[in-house]
């Protein structure tokens, strides 16, 4: 990589880390970015690994930014992080596949990264600390479901319309590297 392009690579990677942690905290303001059921808007940014390599730690970056404000502490700051650092590299992955234009298997890999780690850690995280006493599958299989859905959602109105517009402007071949 030169050094334009480098320095291209970082710029996008920061400004996708800021914009995920800033949405996270407005939700988390209005009360939907932490708990049961999350409705993160910055999720909608996952899309952006499907057209950006920078899209892959700028996301992860954002998310562990984002979770400094978690109710869960160090616990949803490493494992969220790395529900968002796992999809993003699924994502980046599976560019190319895509429906109609639009990478929507890439929108999959976040829904299911954080309704399993996430889903697991809202029920092993208690407040005061970390217990499995409350662990049996059916709670972690409803837990893992609602977060799942809050991030399906998120990912669908949100990720999916980004995705669109990206593909209709002149978006897509500024986040792409030659």
């Amino acid at each position: 990589m030169n050094t334009n392009k480098k320095t291209l690579f970082l710029v996008q990677g920061a400004v996708i880390a800021a914009l995920y942690a800033a949405l996270t905290y407005v939700a988390g303001l209005a009360g939907l970015a932490y708990g049961n059921v999350q409705f993160r808007f910055s999720e909608a940014l996952t899309v952006l690994a499907a057209f950006t390599p920078a899209a892959v730690p700028g996301l992860a970056i954002g998310c562990l930014l984002g979770n400094l404000g978690s109710p869960y502490g160090a616990v949803d700051i490493i494992c969220g992080t790395l529900a968002t650092l796992l999809a993003a590299l699924c994502s980046y992955g599976t560019r190319k596949l895509k429906i109609r234009g639009i990478p929507l298997v890439s929108l999959l890999f976040p829904v299911l990264f954080n309704a399993v780690i996430v889903g697991a850690e809202i029920i092993i995280v208690v407040p005061g600390g970390i217990s499995l006493q409350g662990f049996t599958m059916s709670a972690f299989l409803l837990s893992a479901l609602w977060v799942g859905i809050g991030e399906l959602v998120v990912c669908c109105a949100g990720g999916i319309p980004l995705a669109i517009a990206i593909q209709r402007t002149k978006l897509s071949k500024l986040l792409q590297y030659k």
